[in-house]
């Protein structure tokens, strides 16, 4: 498809917030030049048709919040591991990634911004899902909510640290997770945020009232709400009611009703409404693999249908959710498709800023052709990138 005009006609369209039963899309050089309620009236010559004959079309699924699968893991430190990645995720609807990093040494850290710039630098449309940046999940966490995450490797927020992280990465760290009551913590958050990078709020222990100043400093965004943050308390609200308050803030929550039970996972989408809410996975390099013994970050992990836990005390260890079956889950509460593709697409581009020049997370003229087809049960069919058919089954 690459450099052709492409017409995908009889489309159960949903671009997250229309819903057209019967429409077209047109696509010119991999981005969406018009859509359509009726058939399409204009000319035809030159135009690649693809028939979806009435299956679901939605804007491609974008987890911004992934260790790894199949094996490959972010802290591997190699191009390899994240061109991979991105041609794998296309079959579970996912057009645009993040990879997330774990709390480590400055020198694997270092290694792992290099390996990420090289294989952004090779990337292409035609190859898998788009690399939107780095997220580094610490290491200015709190070592009291660490969860799965290296204590022996957190420690304080460092300007100069990161910055070579930035640089190394060719400015391409998308996010970091901060925990914000730790010395040092609020100018760092107000540094980064400066940089267009996008704090996020996790593994805190944080009150109420140090969560809010991390919000004011800059932070849009709460790293798995609930995990590895403090309870609430009704005499100490705690950072995830002043997260869920805030309504700059956008709240990342991982949808395998095993990190947060089905009724919560409704309470948060309900309390703080649907678009603010941004589905993600933080899936480990064992998704797709066998149950047995892995690895996250130097700890070992052991999966046991399908649930990943830190060998020496039990605790959860990120997850090996899709993004297509956390997207299923989220309609199975009673939520619309299209609902579901907002939280699954929209929100996530728009909690990065990946939404503009030209955008992702929609469909609609002028967004980049990055769509995901469904068949009536939600199961993808075929995954599309700027125009590519990377995916079909």
């Amino acid at each position: 498809m690459a450099g052709k005009s492409v017409l995908i006609r009889n489309a159960e369209i949903y671009t997250p917030y229309e819903h057209i039963r019967r429409g077209f899309i047109l696509v010119e050089e991999g981005v969406i030049k018009a859509i359509g309620k009726e058939s399409y009236s204009g000319s035809r010559n030159g135009l690649e048709e693809i028939d979806l004959d009435g299956r679901i079309i939605g804007p491609g699924l974008i987890d911004t919040h992934i260790h790894g699968l199949y094996g490959y893991d972010t802290m591997d430190a190699r191009q390899e591991s994240f061109i991979e990645m991105s041609r794998i995720l296309p079959r579970y609807g996912v057009t645009s990634f993040i990879p997330s990093t774990v709390t480590s040494p400055h020198e694997i850290l270092l290694n792992v911004s290099k390996a990420f710039k090289s294989a952004y630098d090779a990337w292409n449309p035609s190859m898998g899902a788009r690399l939107l940046g780095l997220h580094l999940e610490g290491p200015y966490i709190n070592v009291e909510k660490a969860g799965a995450q290296n204590k022996e490797f957190i420690r304080k927020p460092s300007i100069e640290e990161f910055m070579q992280y930035y640089e190394e990465s060719g400015r391409l760290i998308r996010e970091i997770t901060v925990a914000p009551e730790i010395e040092g913590a609020l100018e760092f958050i107000r540094h980064v945020s400066s940089l267009g990078v996008v704090v996020q709020i996790g593994h805190t222990n944080a009150t109420y009232e140090e969560a809010l100043n991390g919000v004011l400093a800059g932070a849009r965004k709460a790293t798995h709400l609930f995990n590895g943050m403090r309870g609430i308390h009704h005499r100490e609200p705690g950072v995830v009611v002043a997260l869920m308050s805030s309504k700059s803030v956008f709240l990342e929550l991982i949808t395998d009703f095993i990190h947060v039970r089905p009724e919560m996972i409704r309470f948060v989408i309900d309390y703080a409404g649907v678009d603010r809410i941004t589905m993600i996975t933080d899936a480990i390099s064992a998704t797709g693999l066998q149950d047995g013994e892995y690895e996250l970050g130097g700890l070992k992990i052991i999966v046991r249908n399908g649930v990943s836990r830190l060998a020496n005390t039990g605790g959860l260890a990120g997850s090996t959710l899709t993004m297509d079956r956390g997207f299923r889950n989220v309609v199975s509460l009673g939520y619309s498709v299209g609902e579901a593709f907002a939280m699954a697409s929209t929100n996530p581009a728009r909690a990065v800023y990946a939404d503009k020049d030209p955008g992702i997370g929609m469909l609609k003229p002028g967004f980049k052709a990055d769509m995901v087809v469904l068949n009536d049960r939600l199961e993808v069919v075929a995954t599309i990138i700027e125009g590519h058919i990377v995916y079909s089954r």
